[in-house]
């Protein structure tokens, strides 16, 4: 199988893209940050917010809470994917869409974000293909004072 054929390709960057919902979604920031060993994070206007696996698990650690059951209590969900490869088809650009559900016991099930990611992806024979950049865009936001440790008004 040619990893570099863009099915394949596009395959294993869906992968990645969902292993990130299903990792912040189970509070594996371990393997979350893992997917970002060779990459960084940043924010809307491009500012780095950590990079590397160590600067994007401390992301996580000082900005969502986590309960009783060690995860957020969130269903992240990663819709609308838009692939753009580089002609040698050695990197990607996917833009796409997210949307975060939130339940708690005392909270009733609500979307409370929405937003767009802007990644970058890039080809390595020996680690497959893995995360380069990944920027956040919040659009819409509901009430996440049970999701972040911070108000998303001040950052």
């Amino acid at each position: 199988m040619d990893p570099l054929d863009p099915a394949n390709a596009r395959t294993a960057i869906e992968n990645i893209m969902f292993s990130y919902a299903e990792r912040i979604d189970g509070g594996d920031f371990d393997g979350l940050a893992e997917l970002f060993s060779r990459a960084r994070m940043v924010g809307p206007d491009g500012s780095v917010q950590g990079e590397g696996k160590e600067g994007v698990r401390a992301i996580y650690d000082r900005s969502t809470q986590l309960y009783e059951d060690g995860t957020p209590m969130t269903q992240h969900v990663t819709t609308n994917l838009i692939f753009e490869f580089a002609p040698d088809g050695r990197s990607a650009a996917v833009r796409s869409r997210f949307t975060v559900m939130q339940q708690l016991p005392d909270f009733p099930l609500q979307c409370i974000i929405t937003g767009y990611y802007e990644d970058q992806f890039a080809y390595d024979e020996a680690v497959g293909w893995h995360f380069r950049e990944r920027r956040m865009k919040p659009k819409l936001a509901g009430d996440l004072s049970r999701h972040l440790k911070y108000d998303l008004t001040d950052a």
